[in-house]
């Protein structure tokens, strides 16, 4: 998964030539405060998180239990683990390429670019966000706005604007990240016109394998009153060791 992350954030601004750093960050660009924000999270080199993904709607709700391994920007590979009857359905991304298995039916299914922008297990969240097709890295510009305080953490307010050539889902998104810890708080994603889509939450921070890391974050989409899904992350680990091999079709329908 990349859960993407990709699965992770106005007051008044601060005008950017005012802005002050705290000391042994003041040397750092936006677009390496973003690195630095999303290499903690997944982890510089792979990754692996236990996680619960709640789907809330007005007259009802749903929760989805997954694992998730990922290596670099190439490989990510998810397992569901419950509800019962969405147990062993996996989602495997190995560089560009995209792919399903739902064991109930023996079916692998190849994910088209045109699904990225789907739902995933019924949410608030997209394929691209678990898979990680795009880069928050790469496929964007970066820039700082100001900063603001949120829930008591000082904070870069980021901008991150597409890239003109980019095939990624969002315009532009707004990060407020933690000027001590790098972890982004607040986020906003817009869509290439312009318009909010939704808006995301992280609190409940916590240490795993070492790393100060939110781990409740709250997806609320912009257009759909009562809507929005929960993700609760019960485990994280950082830099495991993990072959590219891991990331199979073989894999993906034996993998418990």
């Amino acid at each position: 998964m990349k859960i993407s992350s990709n699965f992770i954030f106005p007051l008044v601004s601060l005008i950017l030539g005012s802005l002050v750093l705290p000391a042994g960050a003041q040397q750092l660009t936006a677009t390496e405060i973003v690195k630095k924000t999303d290499d903690k999270f997944r982890g510089e080199q792979s990754g692996y998180s236990v996680m619960t993904m709640t789907v809330v709607r007005p007259s009802w709700q749903r929760t989805v239990e997954f694992r998730s391994w990922s290596k670099d920007d190439d490989y990510a590979l998810t397992l569901i683990t419950a509800p019962a009857r969405e147990k062993g359905q996996t989602f495997l991304k190995r560089k560009s390429e995209m792919w399903s298995w739902n064991p109930a039916i023996s079916r692998l299914i190849k994910l088209p670019p045109s699904m990225m922008s789907q739902g995933w297990m019924g949410s608030d969240y997209t394929n691209d966000d678990i898979l990680r097709e795009s880069s928050v890295v790469d496929d964007y510009t970066h820039s700082i706005e100001g900063s603001e305080t949120i829930d008591g953490h000082e904070c870069w307010k980021v901008r991150l604007k597409a890239k003109e050539d980019a095939d990624v889902l969002w315009g532009e998104q707004l990060w407020w990240i933690d000027k001590k810890e790098f972890i982004s708080l607040k986020a906003e994603l817009y869509d290439e016109d312009g318009y909010l889509v939704r808006t995301e939450k992280a609190s409940d921070l916590k240490t795993m394998d070492g790393r100060l890391i939110p781990t409740f974050i709250e997806l609320v989409p912009a257009e759909n009153e009562g809507y929005k899904t929960i993700l609760r992350i019960a485990e994280i680990k950082f830099n495991i060791n993990i072959d590219d091999s891991f990331f199979s079709q073989q894999n993906m329908k034996t993998i418990r």
